[in-house]
């Protein structure tokens, strides 16, 4: 049973980030954009369960969680707490339906050198900024000179996330990968 050893905000006034002393997965990114999506995840659906939650994401220690706009953080945060401190630690593996599992398996799938050395960058200077506001990147697939990404957890509704970091994300790769590529997100 994980406990909560901090409450974070991020730039999505609709999600919070909850830092858990001991990890629910071990490396493996979960994300959940409804409660059908849930429903084979004890975790995600108990926070679903709560109401007015509209996206889970977890991912080794942290667990972001995104409300409906109208909903209060100061009603629902001790209601979510009940369930993330009654969760226990998940299996490595991908969960059956669950929407991503992580960038770097698009690598080890596709021959395409480029994606690995896109997976790099991206661990190594946008995924630890990302996981820090409570969010992920997953890639999804390059095909010539587009490369298509997922954003996740408190990032996949964040205006600055379809903007700024996009346009980021983008520049860095044209640098280093490719001057021709094109980053969409999906």
């Amino acid at each position: 049973m994980p406990k909560i050893s901090d409450i974070q905000e991020t730039p999505n006034p609709n999600a919070v980030k909850f830092i858990l002393r001991e990890p629910v997965t071990h490396g493996v990114a979960r994300q959940f954009g409804s409660a059908a999506q849930a429903q084979t995840d004890t975790l995600a659906k108990s926070l679903f369960d709560v109401g007015s939650v509209v996206s889970v994401f977890y991912m080794d220690n942290m667990i972001t969680v995104e409300k409906e706009d109208p909903a209060d953080w100061d009603e629902l945060l001790p209601t979510l707490a009940v369930p993330i401190r009654a969760a226990e630690s998940v299996a490595t593996g991908p969960p059956a339906g669950a929407a991503a599992i992580g960038g770097a398996i698009a690598a080890v799938t596709s021959d395409d050198p480029r994606l690995l050395q896109i997976n790099n960058i991206l661990d190594e200077k946008v995924r630890p900024a990302l996981m820090g506001d409570g969010g992920y990147v997953e890639v999804i697939g390059l095909q010539e000179h587009t490369l298509k990404i997922r954003y996740q957890g408190a990032c996949g509704s964040c205006p600055s996330s379809l903007s700024g970091t996009l346009m980021a994300i983008e520049g860095m790769l044209k640098q280093e990968v490719d001057p021709e590529i094109e980053v969409v997100a999906v």
